[in-house]
């Protein structure tokens, strides 16, 4: 999705980078841990074009529900999130996820309608709304542009570190932000969208590439990420856009600014995903699956989520084990059209690369070697399956006892 020539610039605070947002972050009482806030909120000082994507998990939570309603008209103006509680299988859900926005738009003198709603944390629990409507005022009063960092934490749930990062890009002449939060740790699999993720943007555009833009980089970026195989109920991908960048309107998906955005957005993206695969439960180690030489686009993605997928593989990593049948293995029952006889397979790091299979078979390599390279915490896996052009890329993490000691005491 990057061309060469692309160029942009790292920058700080996260959802406050692109001009017109603000954020703060609370403990309203959802967590037992009053050292950790647990209610966000993000809001943008005039009505911003906005884009979501959602979870496919048939078992949705409330707040999807509501927001999937009040951006039908493309528009938002705030996003509030809590964690602890996921407001999903709740007799009043939808209502409390309601009285969230109606509560927050109340303080900050919006339409109800142009409040996004997300919830995150343990599922089938009654959502002690009394004490998100508690702590709206405070919510409110935290707003600055200094305001990232308190609502990055704000939507952890298991994560041991926050997520965030920006950019700017030019286009049209103009410096053009974008930023990003998001949390997502366990209940990860290439599903969209399997984490709660929140970007704003300055730049100008019409909502309808928005959510062109947004729905293209998503297929690239976190349908390409796996942490168990667990497809969440609650999770989505919303993206704000001002427009105080004052570039032309974007109003071409074909035009050089389109192409230079979607980029932009795709870096930002991208990164948040490595961190999310790179934090998975109990993970010592992100994985990295490059696939080359596919037919078609549709067989590298399949196989490069098969391979980070696979709990043999993520175990063998784990533990060191060069063991490049299980790859093949989950090489083979992957959909898609390729030939197995062509397929290469190399294991990479910082402490070098080396074959482990060539045209579908067995090639003499150093096992010291290969285990000296799986000591890193960053593993990249090749694989080259000889018959195409096209190429995709997929992000996980090995598979450790931690996770499953995660998992068992989570509800307690």
């Amino acid at each position: 999705m990057l061309t060469k020539e692309f160029n942009y610039k790292v920058v700080p605070n996260g959802v406050c980078a692109a001009e017109g947002f603000l954020a703060s972050g609370v403990h309203c009482g959802l967590r037992k841990n009053k050292n950790k806030p647990d209610l966000a909120l993000i809001y943008s000082e005039n009505l911003c074009q906005a884009a979501a994507v959602y979870t496919q998990n048939k078992v949705k939570g409330a707040p999807i529900y509501v927001t999937q309603k009040h951006l039908k008209n493309h528009q938002a103006q705030a996003i509030i999130v809590n964690s602890g509680n996921a407001n999903t299988c709740n007799a009043n859900g939808e209502k409390d996820a309601k009285t969230m926005c109606q509560t927050i738009a109340a303080q900050l003198d919006i339409e109800e309608s142009d409040v996004v709603v997300a919830s995150t944390g343990i599922i089938g629990q009654p959502l002690p709304i009394d004490l998100i409507s508690e702590a709206a005022s405070e919510l409110k009063n935290q707003l600055s542009r200094e305001g990232n960092d308190q609502a990055a934490a704000a939507i952890l749930t298991t994560d041991t570190c926050q997520k965030e990062y920006a950019l700017s890009i030019e286009i049209a002449g103009k410096t053009v932000r974008i930023g990003g939060i998001s949390k997502g740790s366990g209940m990860i699999h290439p599903n969209m969208a399997t984490m709660l993720c929140f970007v704003t943007t300055d730049v100008a555009i019409e909502a309808a590439l928005l959510q062109e833009a947004l729905r293209a980089v998503t297929d690239e970026t976190f349908n390409m990420v796996s942490v168990d195989g667990d497809t969440s109920t609650n999770d989505m991908v919303t993206v704000l856009a001002s427009g105080l960048a004052e570039n032309p309107l974007i109003t071409d998906s074909q035009s050089a600014e389109y192409q230079l955005f979607i980029q932009g957005l795709y870096v930002v993206l991208r990164e948040l995903s490595r961190k999310i695969a790179q934090d998975g439960e109990g993970a010592s180690k992100l994985l990295e699956c490059q696939v080359t030489g596919a037919k078609d686009k549709a067989t590298a993605r399949l196989i490069a989520k098969s391979v980070i997928t696979s709990s043999l593989v993520k175990s063998a990593m784990f533990g060191q084990d060069p063991n490049w049948g299980r790859i093949l293995c989950a090489i083979g029952y992957s959909e898609g059209d390729f030939s197995i006889e062509n397929v290469q397979v190399d294991l990479a790091s910082v402490k070098g690369r080396a074959t482990v299979c060539l045209n579908g078979s067995h090639i003499a390599f150093d096992v010291a070697q290969l285990e000296e390279i799986l000591t890193e915490d960053e593993i990249f896996i090749y694989v080259d399956l000889g018959q195409g052009q096209a190429k995709a890329t997929a992000w996980g993490c090995d598979l450790t006892y931690d996770y499953v000691k995660i998992n068992a005491d989570y509800h307690t």
